[in-house]
């Protein structure tokens, strides 16, 4: 307290001083702001706006004059970081036995190492040689709580604190000029430097409290995850006489069905099933196998629920699609000129504006009324689907398509073998059984069988009507695949008729015709309509002897032999193809395969690579049949 009251008393003297008088608000201001404290003037009033103070103070405060940073209990809180482009102002520091003077402000700033982890510790150089551990206490005593001074003879000292931020206040005295007294003698003066320092006791109780910190967050981190984790399911009773007894009465209970399955599962899977327990594992399956048709019962009462509350949900709506038609047509009648022309200019604005919205809003509700019955209709032919998949693959764009025909077939056809294994096991069921003796155990048996007799007459009738639809369909996807391959030849076919044609009038209406007989024969325009009628015997005979039917041919025959020639060790289909489909992408492969074959006098396919690599590879040898003829 009386170095309290010490400091209080020396701040009178310290405006003595001051190199920067009061008067001058502004320099003021600035000096109050860096020492961390509200600028205010003698008077009380605010000298600088509150966004350029330091947070969280209290104007309430009414101070007049400044207050000394280094006094105890003043800025425990450390100060936030000041801009850089403020100048930091020190003042003159009065203590009881010595003056602190602050260094140039032209200097720069005094230079601090790396702060180690948990520093509580500083590095004080540059004492008098005079300074003794009182003046040393005195001077950093207004920093905070002083743990221990170590003193050297060198002239400097290691200050511990007992809390970290009051480091920071001792660091803020680097650079000021230590004068004892009013000595002027040399030892009695020095020039301070404080610095942080990095001691074993300070680093080993931050490990500690490191430590501390890393186990609460795993104390709460673990707190955390046990909410979080689900509750851990009840512990399985082993399996005893009296506890199975316990558990197929709660078997028979619905609301205690669900825990009594699981422990049934558990006992099941450990192996608790023998010959001694059999009857009443038995037993309590049975018990759980009578639950399937309450929950059939319940599925279906659910189902129904389901289907009367979509039937009100579709009557409400449709209730209100109704009221908006009549809305709609009172709009109608208003907008009539016998009714219109009685109203306002804005009134028939209005009008017309809840006559959009109207339209617009029952619109809408039409529109989801419209998806809820497509979805119905959606709904139905699934059904329909599930229920005979080939009548839809038949019925399917109204045309017998050769693929869906096939998958019908092949449908008929596992129905067919499915059949013929229950007939042949309903043969040896009967071989097996035997013939009774009396007639009564003939009828007890023909009950409990179910007639097997009249079960085979009516697959083998089945089976019989099976093959006979499995034989006309065979015979209609006979017919549409020959009716379909007689259609791609005769398409073929009028298309290179059609380039020939086109050929023979472009070179102005005159053709060279091959005659039967080995002459050549001149025809006119009149004469190319009869060369479209050639017969399929005459244009297969072309083919084979390795005509171009097309001027499209022509045209492939001169791309592939340029490509080809370009590849001397030759190219495989695939890579001419992918060529040919940059020029026409209406080309297949097969077309290219079957034009190179047709010619083996300009084109012939060899074998290249050894093993995994073998591939096929077509060369040209146009010129090597020129050279050999």
């Amino acid at each position: 307290m009386a170095s309290t009251a010490d400091g209080v008393g020396s701040l009178g003297a310290e405006q003595n001083h001051l190199s920067v008088p009061v008067s001058d608000h502004g320099a003021w201001a600035t000096a109050m702001n860096n020492l961390g404290i509200m600028p205010v003037g003698i008077s009380g009033q605010q000298l600088v706006s509150e966004s350029l103070c330091i947070q969280r103070f209290e104007p309430g405060l009414g101070l007049l004059t400044p207050i000394n940073p280094m006094m105890a209990g003043i800025s425990l809180v450390p100060p936030p970081p000041i801009p850089p482009d403020m100048p930091i102002i020190k003042e003159i520091i009065h203590c009881k036995s010595c003056t602190l003077f602050p260094q140039n402000p032209n200097l720069p700033p005094p230079s601090t190492r790396e702060r180690p982890p948990g520093c509580k510790t500083v590095f004080v150089g540059g004492l008098p040689e005079n300074a003794t551990e009182e003046i040393i206490r005195e001077v950093f005593d207004q920093c905070g709580e002083i743990i221990a001074i170590r003193k050297s003879k060198k002239n400097f000292c290691h200050i511990r604190f007992s809390e970290e931020f009051m480091v920071d206040k001792a660091i803020y005295l680097s650079g000021y000029r230590m004068r004892i007294g009013s000595s002027t003698d040399k030892k009695d003066s020095g020039r301070i430097h404080v610095d942080f320092a990095q001691a074993r006791d300070d680093l080993y109780e931050w490990e500690c409290q490191q430590r501390l910190f890393a186990r609460e967050e795993r104390h709460r981190r673990k707190v955390h995850e046990d909410w979080l984790r689900p509750p851990s399911p009840p512990p399985i009773v082993h399996y005893t006489e009296h506890e199975a007894a316990q558990l197929a009465e709660k078997l028979r209970d619905d609301n205690k069905f669900s825990e009594a399955t699981a422990v049934l599962f558990t006992w099941i899977d450990r192996g608790e099933v023998n010959r001694r327990t059999a009857n009443q594992f038995y037993s309590m399956i049975q018990s759980a196998n009578s639950h399937v048709r309450r929950l059939m019962g319940e599925k279906a009462q659910h189902e129904e629920e389901m289907e009367r509350a979509k039937e009100m949900f579709k009557n409400a709506l449709m209730a209100i699609l109704t009221q908006f038609e009549q809305i709609t047509s009172v709009f109608t009648a208003a907008t009539r000129q016998k009714a219109w022309d009685h109203f306002s200019k804005a009134q028939r604005k209005n009008i017309d504006i809840w006559r959009k919205q109207c339209e617009e809003l029952r619109n809408a509700h039409s529109e989801e009324i419209m998806g809820i019955r497509r979805e119905e209709e959606m709904e139905m032919s699934d059904d329909d689907f599930e229920e005979n998949p080939c009548k839809r693959l038949r019925t399917e764009n109204g045309v017998c398509d050769p693929a869906s025909l096939k998958e019908e077939n092949d449908s008929l056809r596992w129905q067919l073998e499915a059949y013929r294994n229950e007939v042949e096991l309903l043969r040896k069921e009967t071989r097996g059984a035997g013939r009774p003796d009396d007639e009564h155990t003939q009828t007890l048996t023909s009950s409990h069988t179910h007639n097997p007799e009249a079960q085979i007459q009516l697959l083998q009738q089945s089976m019989h009507n099976m093959q006979q639809q499995l034989l006309s369909l065979q015979e209609k996807l006979k017919s549409k695949e020959a009716e379909l391959e007689q259609a791609r030849e005769e398409h073929h076919y009028l298309e290179g008729e059609v380039l020939t044609l086109r050929d023979k009038l472009l070179n102005n209406g005159v053709e060279v015709v091959d005659g039967t007989n080995g002459d050549l024969h001149e025809k006119g325009l009149n004469g190319c309509v009869p060369a479209l009628f050639l017969s399929r015997e005459r244009r297969s005979e072309v083919i084979a002897r390795g005509g171009v039917a097309s001027e499209k041919e022509a045209l492939l025959l001169g791309i592939i032999s340029t490509f080809l020639h370009v590849h001397p060790f030759g190219a495989n289909l695939e890579y001419l193809w992918s060529y040919i489909q940059r020029l026409d992408s209406k080309v297949s492969a097969v077309d290219l395969e079957r034009l190179m074959v047709r010619l083996p006098s300009m084109f012939r396919q060899e074998l290249s690579g050894v093993g995994a690599t073998l591939e096929k590879r077509w060369k040209f040898c146009g010129f090597d049949s020129l050279g050999s003829a």
